[in-house]
């Protein structure tokens, strides 16, 4: 429980207006962008330097109080739900460029500084950073650092892991340490990429130095539409094995596109069952007569109509319509899951079929939007809760993530496991894998305290109070409020 005396502590820490108390503004922090799990925490937090993060974290230990951090709250999988009776530290207010060198091509940022505006601080200097989720526009650094978030470029480029050179990190009992440097690669065990994608386990990432690239000297993009869905998963596995790297392979189904379509006009065609989002980028020369190839294979697996970009305008309405589908599915569904699957690129039409088997089994739609380049699936499972097939909803998307571990794959790209995922993670791995991963965590945070009951399968997760929040009889009448 958090005394009078203990909040009094966090406020002479932080400053008084970096203490949230009141009700109302608590219920803002209950959920992350997995809305079916929530929790009200006990309080929230809001620093601003490292220095006060160490603070906050040191009297959550001496109080063996839990907390979460969060950054901008746009996680999928439940992994920046408060703990009951705990303690949110908020990176919202941590919104600084600490340091930037174009020459170097580095930039040293506070945890709560979005993904996109790296890239417009960057680009007058001819830099960007290529991690791009769809969200990018509100996404944190801190909170893709959690996560090891990818984006539509992966596929070439690769995930956060790979353009993150250094951290400062304030470990669960308050110390600050260092982990990486200004080489890419250090000597002895890699701490910074064991601490990347740990979603907030082992601790707090206060400062991030990232590394940034050239902008490519030509970008070509197009369109191809498919009859099916398992037409253009053979086409993504074409073009991959033709040895040509693309900067960017994504997929929409016909649900995905009459989503995005209704919400941005992108200019997707809407008598298409698939649509195929191929980007190529490099030197202009060799850019072109990869293109002409990819053009040539669309057409060999049976492509119906090809789209190319002329100019940078169209290129970014493409990607408007990629990247608003997500959030556009409201347009078509009440309610939906995103699930966040990887299999084996060869596998990709076996993967479709059998997502459209399991939602025909189950009666529910299922709109496919995804990373095809490296299969990282985004099948999103379309329900209305007040039909009450929530239940069944949740019950097609595990089953989804545990296929993708069938066929060869993981149980999460980039999305996380947080809570969503957790009673899954024996799917994947053995009994002693967990305990390893257990005591490495343990070596960390042997009190437990950071983030808990998340990633790892507990029997409390997975025996007393599985699944998503329910409400009580008396909430859903309106005859009680939960707080």
């Amino acid at each position: 429980m958090i005394d009078t005396a203990l909040r009094q502590k966090f406020e002479a820490a932080l400053g008084r207006d970096a203490v949230l108390t009141d009700p109302l503004q608590l219920r803002t922090y209950e959920c992350d962008g997995l809305t079916g799990f929530r929790e009200v925490p006990a309080l929230v937090l809001l620093p601003r330097t490292t220095e006060q993060v160490s603070a906050a974290v040191t009297l959550c230990a001496e109080a063996e109080l839990p907390f979460v951090a969060r950054g901008a709250g746009t996680g999928l999988s439940g992994g920046a739900v408060p703990v009951a009776q705990g303690v949110v530290i908020s990176l919202a207010r941590m919104r600084q460029v600490l340091d930037f060198d174009p020459d170097d091509r580095t930039m040293v940022l506070q945890p709560g500084v979005t993904n996109a505006e790296i890239s417009r601080v960057a680009a007058p200097h001819g830099l960007y950073y290529a991690p791009d989720p769809s969200s990018q526009v509100v996404c944190t650094i801190g909170g893709n650092v959690a996560e090891n978030s990818g984006g539509a470029h992966c596929v070439k480029y690769g995930f956060t892991v790979h353009h993150v050179t250094a951290l400062t990190v304030v470990l669960p009992d308050g110390s600050v340490v260092p982990l990486g440097g200004d080489a890419p690669e250090s000597a002895g065990p890699d701490l910074r990429g064991l601490f990347i994608g740990s979603e907030g386990t082992l601790g707090i990432a206060t400062e991030i130095t990232v590394r940034l690239l050239r902008t490519p000297q030509s970008v070509r993009t197009l369109v191809a539409d498919f009859p099916t869905v398992e037409a253009a998963g053979e086409a993504v596995s074409g073009i991959m094995a033709s040895g040509i790297v693309p900067a960017a392979v994504e997929m929409l189904d016909a649900l995905a596109i009459e989503a995005s379509e209704a919400a941005v006009h992108a200019g997707y065609s809407l008598d298409a069952t698939a649509a195929l989002v191929v980007e190529l980028d490099g030197m202009e020369d060799e850019c072109d007569e990869q293109f002409e190839r990819v053009v040539a294979l669309c057409r060999e697996k049976g492509t119906t109509h090809i789209r190319i970009a002329t100019d940078a305008e169209e290129r970014a309405r493409i990607w408007k319509g990629r990247k608003a589908a997500f959030a556009a599915v409201g347009r078509i569904s009440p309610d939906y899951f995103v699930q966040d699957g990887v299999v084996p690129r060869t596998r990709l039409a076996e993967a479709l079929s059998r997502i459209a088997e399991m939602s025909r089994a189950e009666g529910l739609r299922v709109a496919n939007v995804f990373h095809a380049g490296d299969g990282n699936l985004h099948p999103l499972v379309l329900f209305d809760e007040q039909a009450g097939e929530s239940e069944r909803a949740e019950r097609l998307s595990s089953e989804i993530a545990e296929m993708c571990v069938e066929l060869g794959g993981s149980l999460s790209g980039e999305h996380g496991i947080g809570l969503d995922k957790a009673c899954s993670m024996p799917k994947m791995f053995g009994e002693t894998d967990l305990a390893v991963m257990q005591r490495l965590r343990r070596s960390f945070d042997p009190c437990g305290l950071a983030n808990p009951g998340k990633v790892l399968p507990t029997p409390r997760l997975c025996g007393e109070s599985p699944g998503r929040y329910r409400p009580h009889p008396l909430e859903a009448a309106g005859v009680i409020e939960r707080w």
